[in-house]
């Protein structure tokens, strides 16, 4: 006697029960959508204001006097003083200023020379602590980059010692070989301050170097080390085309870092009597700030040091970026 076996019945889903409301996932209010969109901008809120108040306000107000005119009545204003638009007289004013004008072109030389070494110097580091056959990395890296901790007044005093006879040991050094330096003169001044920059910030360009060599992928190295490329090879061919953009980045670091040279004018200045009050740009905007009252006119030479920055970085950039096109 065999049992019957009922066929397997596929259930309708017209006759299938409804799901229970209570299952369903809640739609989420509005206000924590608001709130959600909200929690960024109260995160970044403190930087926002810091930024503000330290950076766009100041750029502002700056570009805002350049364009103003006081005038002082009296001896020393005890009539009045009045302001009003004095459209680019300001700017007419700073770029009449001889002075000025040659603090500029003294920083083009500068950056002309000490930039590229300084890209060369840092490149080479980076890419000798970092190939296989280095020792100690951790300890050189640390090394190099301990002068960027260093303040710039306090490295310009360091070094100021080295640049004067009689207390330097390297005009006993240069005597043996019946050499005289001269390293405040005139001609040589610009470059021992070359040598100050140079010394303060390779590590830290070579820093930005290195954190780009460490993103090339290993996969690379070893399909070259298969093809038997050498160390000179994988350099030129792997590790330089991929550092293109550290590169770009510490050179328009370097080329705005040119202009905005103060620190190690005003420290050897005292020093050495070829430089002036207005050795640099920032120098010069500072003493017509606070040496001869023009506020107006030093904001305009501000204005205008930052202008050439930029236009100096755009056309780098656009020459860089048409070569590699």
């Amino acid at each position: 006697m065999s049992a019957a076996i009922d066929p397997v019945r596929t259930p309708d889903p017209a006759r299938a029960p409804a799901a229970d409301s209570s299952t369903r996932r809640p739609a989420r209010p509005a206000s924590r959508n608001a709130a959600t969109a909200r929690a960024p901008w109260m995160l970044l809120a403190p930087f926002l204001a810091l930024f503000v108040l330290t950076f766009v306000l100041p750029i502002i107000v700056a570009i805002g006097s350049s364009f103003t005119k006081v005038t002082r009545s009296g001896l020393f204003g005890e009539d009045g003083i009045t302001s009003g638009f004095a459209g680019f007289s300001n700017y007419a004013q700073a770029l009449e200023d001889g002075n000025f004008t040659a603090s500029i072109g003294r920083m083009l030389l500068f950056g002309a020379v000490q930039v590229p070494v300084m890209i060369v110097l840092c490149t080479a580091l980076a890419l000798m602590l970092e190939s296989a056959s280095a020792k100690w990395p951790s300890f050189f890296r640390a090394a190099y980059f301990l002068p960027y901790g260093v303040p710039g007044v306090i490295a310009t005093i360091l070094w100021s010692f080295l640049y004067i006879p009689g207390l330097s040991p390297l005009f006993d050094v240069a005597a043996l070989v019946g050499l005289t330096p001269d390293f405040l003169g005139p001609s040589t001044v610009l470059w021992s301050i070359a040598n100050i920059v140079l010394w303060s910030y390779t590590g830290y360009n070579m820093l930005i170097i290195v954190a780009q060599l460490k993103a090339i992928p290993t996969e690379l190295y070893e399909a070259a080390r298969v093809d038997g490329a050498s160390t000179w090879r994988v350099a030129r061919s792997i590790q330089l085309p991929l550092i293109r953009p550290a590169l770009l980045l510490t050179t328009v670091f370097s080329i705005i870092g040119t202009l905005q040279l103060f620190a190690e004018a005003q420290v050897l200045k005292t020093v050495s009597p070829a430089i002036d009050s207005q050795y640099t740009p920032n120098l010069s905007a500072y003493t017509t700030a606070f040496a001869y009252n023009e506020y107006n006119v030093a904001a305009a030479q501000a204005v205008l040091i930052a202008v050439v920055a930029f236009a100096l970085s755009f056309t780098f950039l656009k020459l860089t970026n048409r070569k590699s096109s």
